[in-house]
């Protein structure tokens, strides 16, 4: 008799710890939706980028049959973007060839402008940015030039500029034998969002 009441106690021990976790557990989801919310209302971002001295332009429409941006659940895939340059026309030529590693450089910081500008007309706020998970950056360059990395590192430093470590990605940079319109760079990158 004993015993079993020994059995009903710890087994009534166990539950309500199971019930306060549980109950921590909501608490917690909720106080991050709070969070969540107050920071979707700022503009830190957009305050950080007009401090470097960028202005976004506005997004412009796609060249061909595709979409900038393509959200799915909280990711954002954003499309190829080039080099666009604040008095128009593009950065064009192949790194290595026409263009210095640091004009490569540069190219692909502008092509960071235009994908935040782009992805600010996709999510409205660029506070609502959890992280940049993913850059994929190409570099139009010849066979045998083999600095992509330091070319794309326009983009990487540029969303860390921006985003702090949410803008810490993983990333592929890679040489191609041309580009669309001969550009010098195009990035694309996926994006979770709150």
């Amino acid at each position: 008799m004993k015993l079993s009441y020994l059995y009903f106690v710890l087994f009534a021990f166990l539950m309500s710890c199971t019930q306060v976790v549980e109950e921590k557990e909501v608490v917690k989801e909720a106080s991050d939706e709070t969070m969540t919310e107050k920071e979707i209302t700022t503009t830190i971002v957009e305050d950080k980028i007009k401090s470097l001295g960028i202005e976004l332009p506005e997004a412009a429409p796609p060249v061909a049959n595709y979409v900038n941006s393509v959200r799915t659940g909280n990711l954002v895939f954003m499309a190829g973007k080039g080099p666009n340059k604040p008095e128009g026309g593009y950065v064009t030529g192949k790194v290595g060839v026409d263009l210095t590693v640091e004009e490569g450089y540069e190219a692909a910081r502008l092509a960071g402008i235009v994908q935040l500008a782009a992805l600010k007309a996709e999510v409205g706020n660029l506070d609502r940015v959890k992280r940049i998970v993913k850059v994929l950056g190409m570099v139009n360059c010849a066979s045998d030039f083999g600095n992509q990395p330091e070319v794309v590192n326009g983009f990487s430093d540029l969303m860390v500029e921006v985003f702090g470590d949410k803008g810490k990605h993983a990333r592929a940079a890679v040489g191609m034998g041309s580009l669309p319109r001969n550009i010098a760079v195009e990035v694309e990158m996926i994006v979770e969002v709150y």
